[in-house]
């Protein structure tokens, strides 16, 4: 009896054991695909990416009722360019012109990077760091108000969605903050990608 509970224990301890290694294993493969084509892949997390990005964004917008403020519609421009540009990649790798996919993928990667620095200018405004655009921060809708009467309510009536008050924050970080992250996270993918292929993967 004693012999066949510590089979059973052991049998257990092996199942508990192979369920923490898979994930490594799991983490390990992808690298490994990764290496083996590294412009391909980088192309294909990118269009993923973007894909995923511009869902969540018009959900939240359209299903949760955020809407979003003019600069979020700016920063969300970065992410629609990325659609096309990642398929051209693909295209491009299909056409074996790798020159010209390690071209796109810099753009790519100079594109997240621009975006991530409006994004955080953006983080900075909702944080009342520095001032933002007059035309959707309240300093400014407020001194059109005191000054044309009525023009404030007006205004208010067309729904102006102001740029310096987060609608959203979870830990600590608004929509803004989690798309200066996605947006680094972007152009590291792309940047890795050309990185790796210059070791002779392609």
């Amino acid at each position: 009896m004693f012999i066949s509970k510590a089979g059973y224990c052991i049998c257990k301890c092996r199942k508990v054991q192979l369920k923490i290694r898979n994930p490594v294993a799991m983490l390990n493969e992808m690298l490994a695909r990764f290496n083996a084509k590294p412009l391909a892949i980088s192309a294909a997390l990118l269009f993923a990416l973007s894909v995923a990005i511009i869902i969540t964004a018009l959900g939240f917008e359209h299903i949760g009722g955020y809407k979003p403020c003019p600069l979020c519609l700016i920063e969300r421009k970065a992410w629609y360019i990325a659609v096309p540009l990642a398929l051209l990649a693909l295209l491009l790798y299909r056409l074996d012109k790798l020159l010209l996919v390690k071209l796109v993928l810099a753009a790519i990667a100079l594109m997240f990077l621009v975006n991530a620095g409006l994004a955080g200018y953006h983080a900075g405004v909702e944080w009342k760091w520095w001032e933002g655009p007059t035309s959707c921060t309240g300093d400014h809708l407020e001194q059109l108000g005191g000054g044309a009467g009525g023009l404030l309510e007006a205004l208010k009536q067309t729904k102006v969605v102001r740029c310096d008050i987060a609608q959203f924050r979870l830990f600590g970080l608004s929509f803004s903050g989690y798309n200066v992250l996605a947006s680094l996270f972007a152009a590291l993918i792309a940047s890795l990608g050309i990185a790796s292929s210059r070791r002779g993967n392609l």
